[in-house]
């Protein structure tokens, strides 16, 4: 059951989180400076001279996925050279390529070979893998490695992870990104997001609260925004046990059964919405919006006409309109209202819940 009184007693909620998964949380920013710190010592920006035939983004199990498919969708379709997400290493890899992976399991040794044979090959790899184990092993001396600086758990790193995969693409000429500015945004973020601070001033708990006892519909209005969902989705399973829906708002529309089932879903603001509607408890719909430039506002206007119960996701006015930044605060959002929403519904704490590793 869900103690939602749990979110405004900070003395409590300190007490529960035991393992202080949000303090941990609240990490983002430290986790973006380190990175950039490492790139920095590593000389990453002399990863190539020449702009690559390709770039793989090899991906395993975990925080991976999700932000290979955010980087693929804020370099989007004008990115000058194919960007491809693979969990393998493609055959056509060669000395004319460049390959960033990123594995939260120090023995994964599928990756370990698959980096060896790029290093091999001659592709320019980049690693964001701690320094030790068999993938950093395949990689020594040819592969440029990030490894993590600020110990959180695996299901936490995605400043890290997402860092890694920034600084990459602007050592490529790929994507460009001011980390300074990104790590200071997420600083915020956490700061909004403080314990200690009531749920109406607080937009992790407020989201953590409106997603509560629902089966969420995490609805993205545009690709940054859909990748952001996929992320969310992620953070809700892995912190909250909540399962999550996610797609293309364009691709849930043409799902028409759950749409026509959604659009007659209210919002908690509805007050003629029937309490004991078990419909009406299970679904509600979220729509992901960046609001990083103005086609993101049409679209949103657009979608709330056609779902006016709809909840609407966005990073607030107090982030710059730039699509890495106002993500990259969405994402960290997702997490920390995932685990307040996992520590009141007694998911992250308690006997038989086992230790998160950490990096």
């Amino acid at each position: 059951m869900l103690d939602d009184s749990l979110f405004d007693d900070p003395a409590r909620l300190a007490d529960t989180d035991s393992a202080g998964l949000l303090r941990l949380a609240a990490l983002a920013g430290a986790q973006v400076r380190s990175c950039a710190e490492t790139a920095a010592e590593i000389g990453l920006d002399d990863l190539a001279e020449d702009r690559p035939r390709a770039v793989v983004l090899l991906t395993r199990p975990g925080i991976g996925p999700g932000v290979a498919g955010l980087l693929a969708a804020l370099t989007g379709p004008r990115c000058p050279v194919p960007l491809v997400i693979s969990e393998e290493l493609p055959s056509w890899v060669g000395a004319l390529d460049a390959v960033f992976a990123h594995t939260d399991d120090v023995g994964d040794v599928p990756l370990a070979e698959s980096v060896a044979t790029a290093c091999r090959r001659g592709a320019s790899v980049v690693l964001a893998v701690p320094d030790e184990g068999p993938v950093a092993a395949a990689g020594a001396g040819r592969a440029k490695v990030l490894p993590p600086r600020v110990p959180v758990p695996p299901a936490l790193s995605f400043a890290y992870v997402f860092a890694a995969g920034l600084c990459t693409l602007r050592s490529l000429g790929l994507l460009d990104f001011d980390s300074d500015e990104l790590a200071e945004q997420l600083d915020r973020e956490a700061e909004r997001a403080h314990p200690g601070h009531e749920s109406l001033s607080n937009p992790a708990k407020s989201l953590a609260l409106r997603l509560a006892d629902h089966t969420p519909l995490l609805w993205g209005l545009e690709p940054v925004s859909t990748a952001v969902a996929v992320h969310g989705a992620y953070a809700l399973g892995a912190h909250a046990g909540v399962p999550s829906h996610v797609a293309d708002y364009r691709q849930a529309v043409a799902q028409r059964g759950l749409h026509r089932a959604a659009s007659s879903v209210g919002s908690e603001a509805d007050i003629f919405a029937d309490p004991e509607d078990n419909t009406a408890a299970a679904l509600r719909v979220f729509l992901v919006n960046a609001h990083y430039d103005n086609q993101g506002e049409v679209h949103e206007r657009a979608a709330a006409r056609d779902l006016p119960g709809a909840d609407v996701v966005t990073p607030g006015d107090t982030v710059r309109a730039d699509p890495v930044l106002r993500a990259a605060v969405l994402v960290v959002r997702f997490d920390l209202a995932a685990v307040y929403l996992g520590l009141a519904a007694g998911m992250l704490n308690g006997p038989g819940w086992p230790a998160l590793a950490m990096h």
